[in-house]
């Protein structure tokens, strides 16, 4: 990855962390970081801790180079294995710091790279925490994995994947340049998930809301239940299977690509589709409004717009697409 553009996506990233982490992620920009492990022979040091934090603590991540996985696991204790690599002047290794401050009920844990230096060195962390924990994980060249921790979830990369499974309070799953992938994943509230360049996988979702978002890639939402769905890609297609509230909002948006809902069983919706060079069809017996483009209960050609109503009409559906299909399939 060229330095500039890893600049560029940090400067980004920032505006969107903490203020306990901002000064971290800015050190990115002071800092001729990660260039690729291509200079010499690879060198490696580990790096081990615990830190106590009880059983409901609080654990933050904050990361420039390297992949962080997180599991969520017994006790009151945060385990800490990470491992340090460069290719070059081993000092380099000794040059990356990774500090902690443990205070009661909460750790945060960050890598410090040096000032006006150049480093090729990423830090790889292994880390599990009380599954009971709330977390929040931020990276700027790196994938993301979290299964299994119970409290509430933030995870963030500008450059890398974002993976969440069995996380019963995710808020949050994001990243710059890289796919996002939830399952069974559940929250009280909203979840908010994004990505600019790659694809989102979703399955088994449940939540209140949920804004899922790409600039260019396909959205894939399998097995959801939700009150609110806001789903948009500019670039690629938008697919949702699953069940629908009945007095439920889904509006699913795109620019370039088609739209499919597969819907289970539901008792009724109010159906608003546009579509600028595709065709709208609909698989239940919809009643079509005055405002469709054609008198066809189940039809519309390219280039159409149909309002109609199936069942009690209880559920909104909103739908649009300039350049793609749109489908009301039943599952």
């Amino acid at each position: 990855m060229r330095l500039s553009l890893v600049l560029v996506m940090a400067a980004i990233a920032t505006d969107a962390v903490p203020a306990g982490a901002q000064t971290h992620l800015n050190d990115v920009v002071r800092v001729r970081m990660y260039q690729g492990r291509d200079r010499g022979p690879e060198q490696t040091d580990r790096f081990s801790a615990k830190y106590r934090i009880g059983r409901d603590g609080r654990v933050s991540i904050a990361n420039i180079s390297g992949d962080i996985v997180v599991t969520g696991g017994s006790g009151e204790e945060v385990s800490v294995d990470a491992v340090k690599r460069g290719r070059g002047e081993r000092s380099q290794l000794d040059q990356v710091r990774i500090e902690a401050d443990n205070a009661p009920g909460r750790v945060d844990i960050r890598t410090v790279y040096p000032m006006r230096s150049s480093s090729n060195v990423s830090v790889d962390f292994t880390v599990v925490v009380p599954a009971g924990a709330s977390l929040e994980v931020h990276s700027i060249s790196g994938s993301v994995k979290i299964t299994g921790v119970r409290g509430s979830v933030r995870a963030e990369t500008v450059s890398g994947t974002v993976t969440a499974a069995e996380t019963p309070k995710l808020e949050l799953a994001k990243t710059i340049s890289g796919n996002v992938t939830l399952t069974n994943v559940q929250a009280e509230g909203d979840i908010s998930v994004g990505t600019i360049n790659g694809t989102m996988s979703a399955k088994a979702i449940k939540a209140h809301g949920i804004d899922f978002s790409s600039i260019s890639g396909d959205l894939v939402i399998a097995d959801t239940v939700c009150d609110r769905l806001a789903a948009k890609s500019v670039s690629g297609s938008v697919e949702y299977s699953g069940g629908i509230s009945k007095t439920g909002r889904y509006n699913l948006t795109s620019h370039s690509g088609t739209i499919r809902l597969t819907l289970a069983n539901p008792s009724g919706f109010e159906l608003n589709a546009d579509s600028f060079s595709g065709s709208v069809r609909s698989d239940f017996p919809v009643t079509l409004g005055p405002t469709s483009g054609r008198d066809d209960r189940r039809r519309v050609g390219p280039g159409r717009t149909m309002h109609a109503v199936f069942g009690d009409g209880g559920a909104t559906l909103t739908i649009r697409t300039f350049s793609g299909d749109i489908v009301i399939a039943k599952r």
